[in-house]
């Protein structure tokens, strides 16, 4: 059964497992019913979260049964509720690019929102584009986020001033990526090109670079101001243990002047 539920997971296509995780979810919390485990955006417990990853960067205990978040997901809801604005503010004009499934249903129905979500072929997309050139005029958006996006793209600094010309001034947002910390430097190499390369080379099938600790710096060249949120010192260990975040991973609060 892990064997199966391995190999859908790193072979079917992402707007077919949005659609079969419906059905997922209505049985897969009663297998794993328990307490050692939280998810802060569906607030249920668990004996354990569910594996997640290519086999390159397989990860146990990560993906929560029900709503699906992952350690990222967890750890950016976190940040929304305790740190921004972002369910208080009076009304926020907010850009969703490859929208998370666990946010797609709450963030829509936030009154506080005026919510469209863009991406190339995700069936929860309002919007339907190529991030290189986005549809949209200057400065429209108070909050962007873009999460596990730039790492598939061709030319992440094209996609990155996309972002940044559509954002408002004074606008913020969260852009996630892989990041190997052993890296000072981003991986990058066109000439790997087959799904089995790439995933060796950058962590997954689809992922054509893997970035290093200089992530902010590329964020920077494209105009943001960037601004690193790290959990470990804002909740107590016993507490981020039981959400499972990743040890390594910080949060890129990208801002705009």
């Amino acid at each position: 059964m892990k064997k199966l539920y391995k190999y859908l997971l790193n072979t079917l296509p992402r707007p077919l497992l949005i659609r079969l995780s419906y059905v997922f979810r209505v049985f897969a919390p009663l297998v794993y019913k328990g307490n050692k485990v939280d998810c802060p955006v569906c607030e249920k417990s668990f004996k354990k979260f569910l594996s997640y990853g290519s086999n390159v960067a397989h990860r146990d205990n990560v993906l929560c049964p029900y709503d699906l978040t992952l350690e990222r997901h967890r750890l950016m809801w976190v940040y929304l509720k305790n740190k921004s604005n972002f369910f208080t503010a009076e009304k926020l004009k907010v850009m969703h690019i490859a929208p998370e499934q666990c946010f797609y249903s709450g963030f829509k129905k936030q009154n506080n929102l005026e919510y469209t979500t863009g991406d190339l072929l995700s069936p929860l997309a309002d919007i339907h584009f190529d991030l290189h050139k986005i549809p949209i005029q200057d400065n429209q958006y108070d909050v962007i986020f873009c999460n596990h996006v730039l790492e598939h793209v061709e030319d992440d600094h094209k996609c990155m001033t996309e972002l940044h010309r559509i954002m408002n001034s004074g606008g913020w947002g969260i852009f996630q990526v892989p990041i190997d910390t052993t890296r000072s430097e981003t991986y990058q190499d066109a000439s790997i090109v087959s799904p089995e390369e790439r995933e060796k080379h950058f962590w997954q099938y689809d992922h054509v670079r893997l970035y290093g600790l200089d992530y902010p710096k590329k964020l920077e060249a494209a105009g943001f101001e960037v601004e690193i949120y790290d959990y470990h010192k804002d909740m107590p260990k016993e507490q981020y243990e039981k959400y499972r975040f990743h040890p390594d991973e910080l949060l890129y609060i990208v801002k705009k002047k």
